[in-house]
């Protein structure tokens, strides 16, 4: 089967910003790749000039803010870091059952990477010209150079927004047939760094999914 891979653009982040730029991206996706039961639901963000659309589905939701609070919990533990949420479609496959498992196999058919770098708060300092006795008030200075910052990163989402929207516009041959499951979503898994920051797994975890290659669950 055919795995369709999206990149999406690296986005500098602050660490308060974490939650509300994953919150965009990820309900962005799972809606364009929702069943159709679902209640579209018009979000405003509490940080930035955006409205996105989530599903209305409560699990869902939950599931969401679930592992947004397990990334921030690794990039508590890894500072400095760049790192990369995958949020990955399958299907599901019943392989023949032994005395001893009952295999299931997902056969994964789109995957996407999203790409943050959590960048430290910006340090306050106050600036002096050597031909001048101006002095820059260090909370202005930062102030300027935090609203500065915020309408990069801001103008930056919006272009994630629109890649995505680019991707499932253009990308449809690959979908499968809709599944006989409950849900208002294809069957998705979101994985994050592991714990012990390990990059072997994640280049193994890449190359299985960019190949097609199913994976066996006991």
């Amino acid at each position: 089967m055919n795995c369709e891979v999206c990149n999406l653009k690296e986005l500098e982040v602050e660490h308060f910003e974490i939650r509300e730029v994953l919150r965009c991206i990820l309900h962005t996706i799972v809606f364009h790749r929702a069943l159709g039961l679902v209640r579209p639901k018009d979000v405003d963000s509490e940080l930035f000039e955006i409205t996105y659309v989530q599903t209305g589905d409560a699990e869902l939701e939950k599931k969401i803010e679930e592992k947004i609070d397990q990334f921030i919990g690794w990039v508590e533990k890894h500072p400095n870091k760049k790192s990369q949420i995958c949020l990955s479609f399958y299907e599901v496959k019943n392989k023949q059952a032994t005395w001893f498992s009952n295999k299931i196999e997902r056969l994964y058919w789109e995957q996407w990477h999203v790409n943050l770098n959590v960048a430290q708060h910006p340090k306050t300092h106050s600036s002096k010209s050597h031909h001048s006795k101006v002095v820059v008030d260090p909370g202005e200075s930062a102030f300027e150079e935090r609203s500065v910052r915020r309408a990069a990163l801001e103008t930056s989402l919006r272009e994630v927004l629109f890649q995505i929207i680019k991707f499932v516009n253009e990308k449809k041959d690959h979908i499968p047939p809709v599944p006989n499951l409950e849900g208002v979503s294809f069957p998705y898994e979101i994985t994050i760094p592991s714990s012990s920051d390990s990059s072997f797994g994640m280049d193994m975890f890449k190359r299985m999914l960019q190949t097609g290659h199913p994976t066996m669950l006991s």
